[in-house]
Parts: structure tokens; sequence; C-alpha cells
């Protein structure tokens, strides 16, 4: 991916130390989240990464840390903003929330930083994710430089850094349609060239995540037993939740959609029955299909789960129950 993007957002140490591995220039390389142990921001601090501020105290905890290590911090300030990303499928920003600092509070945060031992390099705000909804997105980022531009005037140095966040969606259930990426650019470019002509310098950073690999991967699992209980036919895979816990539901999910499935080895088949796919825990949580239509599968069929390239085996349970876990391969 290093080679296919312009920068890395990372969440952790472990993810941070495999970005640093790449080929990606350190300033294109930032790490988000709350609760970042010491540990972490030493690191960050170190390898020269940039840190987006989650809260006042971890700004006072990282200043203490480059005032230690005689290396000046670089980061950015993570906004919570007053506005949220409608119909996004998780709201990251607006009302009360643990990501970020309040917009309100900024003005003061802002001036309290010019006294600090760190480079202020801009703002990330993360408003929400997976939105299909091209109108909700152009709002929130128009909103979002909006508010970058009337915080301008309490930045030390400017900004040279505004990240926009993502939300950009991809289809997972019957009756969604893929987010019309053009029309959100289009309303992006009007909004590129009025931010340009106040900061021309000034890196715009959208977050692609989801967008770029959800639907570039599969997850794989083989059917072990196959039941008739009460007129209804189970599948029973040597898989499951604790490998694909977005795909069972239980990953923010309200009410419980059927992700894209297929049987792997019998794409053209015509033949169909209705099953419910269940993997092997001792959970009634552990569902993968509700009585979804498949072509008739057998003892040693493959299940197949398509859009699994995002939020699959890393997002799981991995240790539940102690099964085995799966294997990840890059093709």
């Amino acid at each position: 991916m290093a080679g296919l993007v312009d920068g890395f957002d990372v969440a952790s140490s472990a993810e941070m130390k495999i970005a640093l591995d790449t080929a990606m220039p350190v300033q294109q390389i930032s790490i988000a989240g709350p609760g970042k142990s010491v540990a972490e921001l030493n690191i960050a601090i170190a390898a020269g990464v940039t840190i987006n501020v989650e809260s006042f105290n971890e700004l006072e905890t990282i200043a203490r840390l480059s005032a230690k290590s005689g290396i000046t911090a670089s980061v950015a300030i993570r906004i919570n903003p007053a506005f949220e990303l409608k119909t996004s499928g998780m709201k990251m920003g607006g009302g009360a929330k643990p990501f970020g600092i309040d917009e309100e509070q900024l003005p003061a945060v802002l001036r309290h930083l010019q006294v600090l031992p760190v480079d202020f390099q801009g703002f990330h705000i993360y408003s929400g994710s997976q939105n299909l909804k091209a109108d909700a997105l152009i709002e929130a980022q128009r909103q979002s430089f909006a508010l970058a531009l009337r915080l301008l005037e309490f930045c030390p140095n400017g900004i040279k850094k505004l990240n926009i966040g993502g939300g950009y969606g991809i289809p997972y259930f019957v009756g969604e349609s893929p987010l019309n990426i053009e029309q959100v650019g289009d309303a992006l470019a009007i909004e590129m060239a009025k931010f340009k002509s106040v900061l021309p310098e000034a890196e715009v950073i959208i977050e692609l995540g989801r967008y770029l690999v959800g639907e570039a991967g599969i997850y794989v699992c083989q059917v072990v037993d196959k039941k008739i209980s009460r007129g209804q036919v189970y599948l029973v895979v040597n898989g499951g939740l604790h490998h694909h816990l977005a795909a069972s539901g239980n990953f923010g999910q309200v009410i419980r959609k059927n992700y894209p499935l297929a049987i792997g080895n019998k794409m053209y088949a015509e033949q169909q029955e209705i099953v419910n796919v269940v993997g092997c825990l001792c959970t009634p949580l552990d569902i993968l299909a509700d009585k979804m239509p498949l072509p008739v599968a057998e003892v040693g069929d493959l299940v197949v789960v398509y859009q699994s390239g995002a939020y699959g085996l890393t997002a799981s349970p991995s240790g539940f129950l102690s099964q085995p876990s799966a294997e990840e391969v890059l093709v």
C-alpha cells in the first residue's frame, strides 16, 4: 500500500511500527485514537510521527515527554466538531464524544499550544464512517473546511495539514447502492479551491481505508456439517464470528443483515435452497447468513463472504473459545 497511497494513519504502536518499516516518509504517518500510552507517544515523538491529539491532558503529556526527550513532537489537534456526518454507520463527531477536543474549546487550547515545545501541523476532523450518501459527505466536508478556516486565526504558524477524515462507504446489504464518488469529487474540488485560495501550501488529507480495501477481500470457510432442524437447513462451517465479527452482525449493526455470500466452488449452480450459515462456536450469535438463498451445499463445500477486506480478522475476537485462527493470504 505504501506505493499506492500518500500516507498512513495508524491507531497503535504495532501499526506504527509496521508503517515505519515501509517506504512511506515519516512525515506522512500519523497516529490517532484516545488513550494512547506513554510508550506509544514516546515512539511517535522519537520517530517523528504526527500525533493526532485527542484531549487537553494528552497534549500536556506530549509536551512533557517532548521536553524530557529534547525532541520536538509533531502534533495535530483532532477536533470533535459541533456537526455530525449524517447517515453514517458510526458517528464519531458531534455531541459528546471520546474522540478529539470539542471545537468550542479550541481557541483556548490553541493559544496554550503556542507556549508548548511541539510543532503544530494542523487539524484532524473525522466525523463518521461507512456513509453511502453523497450529499451527507459533501456537507460534512464543507463544514470541515469552514471550521478549519474559522480556527486559522488561533493557529501558531498557520495550518500545514488538514485531515478531513473519511466516511466513504461501500455497499454491504441488499438495497444499498454504491457511493456516487463523482458527485463527492466535484463538490470537493470546489471546496478545495476555496481553501487553497486562503492556504495554498496546506495539504488536505482524506482517509479512505474501507473504501480502498473493503471490497478487495473475501472470507472463506468450509462446510463441516449440514443439518435440518424443524424444517430449516443449517450449514455449519469451520469459521464464524471469531474470524469475522462484522459479518455475524455484532460489529455496529442494530438490526442484523446478511453480508453477500456465495458457495465458492458452486458459483454457477442453478439449484438453490434457503439456508442458515452458522459458525462452530457455542453461541447463538455465531451466524454468517440467516435464511439466505444459496446454491445447494454439502459438507466440504466453501462458503465465501464478500466485502471482507476491512474490519475482518483483526476486528474479531479470535481468541474466543480457543478455536483455530484464520489464515490471511495476499493474492
